[in-house]
């Protein structure tokens, strides 16, 4: 097989009625929706959620972050804001099954010396780290330490449509340096359309190949284009993908993980139990959590902002003023 993605042939990048073995997929439905809610998930819903990703033959399930109680008083979050020990066993136990645990260290936000344990004296399997482009050294830092500790590592590096290209390129050449086993292309926005993404994931591919990395991709649906976008990275080459139940995220939410699976051909890979638990426990979840696609979320995804302005407009006693919110944000831009 080349080297070269590109230049590989149909049979070695799969057909779509065939599946590629070296896939994972992630499920990070706790730790990005909790984002909506403080992280205060019932435990009876994330164990239900555990399960399903047992018998749906997901690879990795994202239980929430190591956030600094130094910087988030516990008194304003929920346990998934930290994931201490003693709650991921609460609900996992010793988690004698093929599902890894991973949780996400943001930058400059986590007391990683004291508060991520050595892996043998924990139930996780992988520490996930995230960075802005500004953070770059403090990432390495926690990717080696989590490494050393015995975690399998990955990087997702953030916001990377309004990251200057050689800056990217620095960053990327500074990572590919490290034991960081995948780095994750990120549209934090739901900025990206395929080309770009097509052109990033070429990019992060030379990189990735060169050092013996895994590439990953996580996207987010404010153009509706975080599947899409998913499958593209897919065809080009990208092995870990993130996903999460009927999108569940903050704003515009993320990758469906019902879809990623039933496009992915994979027979390890479970649909039914999914399904089951949207059925069971998501419909009623919507009551009180809002997520997924609307109008002012592709406002901010088209113009490659944040989406924090239509969150706050749609939190509002005005969630109508489309036009309003339209003119104002792209006054900004």
């Amino acid at each position: 097989m080349t080297d070269n993605p590109e230049q590989r042939t149909a049979e070695e990048k799969g057909s779509w009625v065939t599946w590629r073995p070296e896939i994972n997929v992630l499920d990070c439905s706790i730790r990005d929706g909790g984002l909506m809610n403080d992280h205060r998930f019932e435990d009876g819903l994330v164990r239900e959620l555990h399960q399903t990703c047992v018998a749906a033959g997901i690879d990795y399930m994202e239980l929430g972050y190591k956030a600094s109680k130094r910087i988030f008083a516990p008194d304003g979050f929920g346990a998934w804001k930290y994931c201490d020990e003693d709650d991921i066993r609460r609900i996992v136990g010793d988690n004698p099954t093929n599902l890894k645990l991973s949780v996400m260290a943001d930058a400059e936000r986590t007391d990683y010396h004291e508060d991520i344990l050595p892996a043998a004296d924990s139930v996780l399997d992988m520490v996930r780290v995230a960075t802005y482009i500004h953070q770059i050294p403090t990432a390495i830092d926690m990717i080696e330490d989590a490494h050393q500790k015995g975690y399998e590592t990955t990087v997702n590096l953030m916001a990377i449509s309004v990251v200057q290209e050689n800056d990217l390129d620095d960053a990327l050449e500074a990572l590919g340096k490290t034991d960081v086993s995948t780095i994750y292309l990120v549209d934090s926005f739901g900025a990206l359309y395929s080309e770009e993404i097509q052109a990033l994931i070429r990019k992060y591919l030379a990189i990735t190949e060169a050092t013996g990395k895994q590439l990953g991709i996580h996207t987010h649906n404010n153009q509706q284009l975080a599947f899409a976008n998913t499958i593209e990275a897919i065809v080009l080459g990208a092995n870990r993908l993130d996903a999460t139940v009927a999108g569940l995220g903050r704003g515009a939410g993320n990758c469906p993980l019902e879809l990623l699976i039933g496009f992915l051909k994979n027979p390890n890979y479970r649909l039914r139990p999914i399904l089951q638990f949207i059925e069971r426990d998501l419909v009623r979840l919507r009551e009180t959590m809002r997520w997924g696609y609307e109008i002012p979320y592709m406002i901010t995804g088209q113009l490659n902002q944040h989406p924090r302005e239509a969150i706050r407009l749609l939190e509002s006693d005005e969630p109508g003023a489309i036009v309003e919110f339209f003119d104002t944000t792209i006054e900004q831009v």
